[in-house]
């Protein structure tokens, strides 16, 4: 072999080495967007207009404070500070509201079953993840909508399961397909907890419910005392009906969660214009008085229990009074409801993704792109509604969620921003490109070294040329996830449930998901 020829092995060789090295995974560590980036950047609140916000909630509480509590909330609340009216309301001294908020939980990590997708949703950490309760499942080829079941309830959970950008889980449609709501709720929680080991979000419609699940969850984690150290599943509870009034089933569900060990989003969804003031200020004034007397409520119970500040400020289309999940006013409030949850240093949740679109198109993007933009900048830490959902929260579609995750990974990246150091503005390889090399970029050791580390790029979404595309047979962005959903759907079931934990779940509870629609089809020949 030539010297010549030995050089261009060589060449050669190295070129497939830095290849290979590309192609391999990063650690999350090295990633151009990974789970709980810090944003905070965008504020449309002012500081001052924030202690107004916090001032006015505390009046509301003090002066107009709430009705239809339980009586056992109303004996836990009133033995800390709380006071009960002749006419019934309880009424929250703004000391005790200021107490519980020094005094508050905070810092509580949200479990998964698999400890590498445990979050920290603290500071201005930001984690993105679905919820809801669609009644349909949208197809989005035909526009047709249908009854959502339990088995559509697990396979969003295990196509979740394989999603980069959405960090956790929460029930996404209701299993429709069980009339009994004793069955529903357990299987709700089961079809998640199977599909998924992201932490899950789940909610129910009585106490019983709540510790028939529990003890489903005990047997999963391998005991109650490995459950209460590792919680993979918060309820999601709206143990408010807005404006100012408790939601007494609801709030029997919040005392079994709290006692049971298990997170609690406190939710109140205020809709401005509706059963919140049409006034975007006042309808967070509301918003944020209803998850202080929540938190009131879970420190009354038991004293820094795990609560997630749930401000889901919702919008009206005032033309009509139906929600509008997608406007410019859901996103605004969405990330001032962020910037409140920081003022107070508790963990916030909040609505984003909740498009008015029917069908995954132009406006489904649009609208989930800019809520999404705003309220991941704002630091919001746990994003629920993200992805799937169409119709104001009344339809999901699969082919949405895939493209969804693409549409948070993008707006991930605009959270992190651009580092500014020595390292990244040093002019010694704009030195050697433009005194002694080609005159480009492309294949610079910088660019190379970037061009997975901070450079995003897409899943779905097409950044072929158009001769590349018309080569392709112009496939169409819901062609593209449509092929991505096939795959995920044939080949992605979870067994991280152990088949003897499962068959012991099976005979001592009502689990309506068959066996043979969680193990993959067998491949006719």
């Amino acid at each position: 072999m030539s010297a010549t020829e030995e050089t261009v092995v060589r060449r050669g060789g190295a070129r497939e080495a830095r290849r290979a090295a590309r192609a391999a995974p990063l650690p999350d560590s090295l990633k151009p967007v990974r789970p709980g980036m810090m944003g905070g950047s965008y504020k449309p609140l002012k500081d001052a207009d924030v202690l107004k916000i916090h001032n006015a909630a505390l009046d509301a509480l003090e002066t107009i404070g709430f009705a239809d509590a339980p009586q056992s909330g109303i004996d836990a609340m009133t033995k800390v500070g709380a006071k009960l009216t002749d006419s019934g309301r309880l009424l929250f001294p703004r000391a005790l509201v200021e107490d519980t908020i020094a005094n508050a939980g905070r810092h509580f990590v949200l479990h998964g079953q698999d400890p590498k997708h445990d979050m920290e949703p603290w500071g201005s950490k930001v984690y993105f993840g679905t919820a809801g309760a669609a009644v349909s499942m949208v197809d989005a080829h035909t526009g047709e909508y249908r009854d959502s079941t339990t088995q559509d309830l697990y396979n969003i959970a295990r196509v979740v399961d394989t999603l980069e950008h959405i960090h956790f889980f929460q029930r996404s449609v209701v299993c429709r397909d069980l009339a009994l709501p004793e069955e529903m709720d357990f299987n709700t929680t089961y079809a998640c907890v199977a599909g998924t080991t992201k932490h899950v979000g789940a909610s129910w419609v009585a106490p019983e419910h709540v510790e028939q699940s529990l003890k489903m969850l005990h047997m999963i984690a391998g005991g109650e005392d490995k459950w209460r150290a590792r919680p993979f599943v918060s309820q999601s509870n709206c143990f408010v009906v807005p404006p100012m009034k408790f939601a007494y089933d609801a709030c029997k569900c919040l005392e079994v969660a709290v006692h049971g060990g298990m997170p609690v989003l406190l939710l109140s969804a205020g809709q401005a214009g509706a059963t919140a003031p049409a006034s975007l200020a006042a309808a967070l004034v509301q918003e944020v008085a209803e998850c202080l007397a929540g938190l009131v409520y879970v420190n009354a119970l038991k004293p820094k229990a795990p609560a997630i500040f749930g401000t889901w400020c919702f919008v009206s289309d005032l033309r009509t009074g139906a929600m509008s999940g997608g406007s410019p006013e859901q996103a605004l409030l969405s990330a001032a409801s962020a910037q409140l949850s920081r003022f107070y240093d508790l963990t916030g949740g909040t609505a984003s993704g909740m498009s008015d679109a029917k069908l995954p198109d132009a406006q489904s993007g649009y609208e989930k792109a800019y809520n999404h933009a705003l309220v991941g900048n704002s630091g919001a830490n746990l994003i629920y509604e993200s992805a799937g959902m169409l119709a104001s929260l009344l339809g999901f579609s699969l082919e949405s969620l895939l493209i969804d995750n693409d549409i948070i990974g993008a707006v991930q990246r605009t959270i992190r921003g651009i580092e500014v150091d020595d390292e990244s503005i040093s002019l010694d390889t704009m030195r050697q490109v433009c005194l002694e090399g080609p005159g480009h970029y492309l294949g610079s050791d910088q660019t190379l070294k970037l061009m997975q580390r901070d450079y995003l790029y897409p899943q779905i979404g097409d950044r072929s040329s158009p001769n590349q595309w018309v080569e392709q047979g112009r496939p169409t962005l819901l062609d593209r996830a449509s092929k991505k959903l096939n795959s995920i759907l044939a080949t992605h079931y979870p067994t991280h449930i152990p088949a003897g934990i499962d068959e012991a779940i099976r005979q001592q509870f009502p689990v309506r998901l068959p066996l043979d629609a969680m193990r993959p089809k067998p491949v006719l020949r």
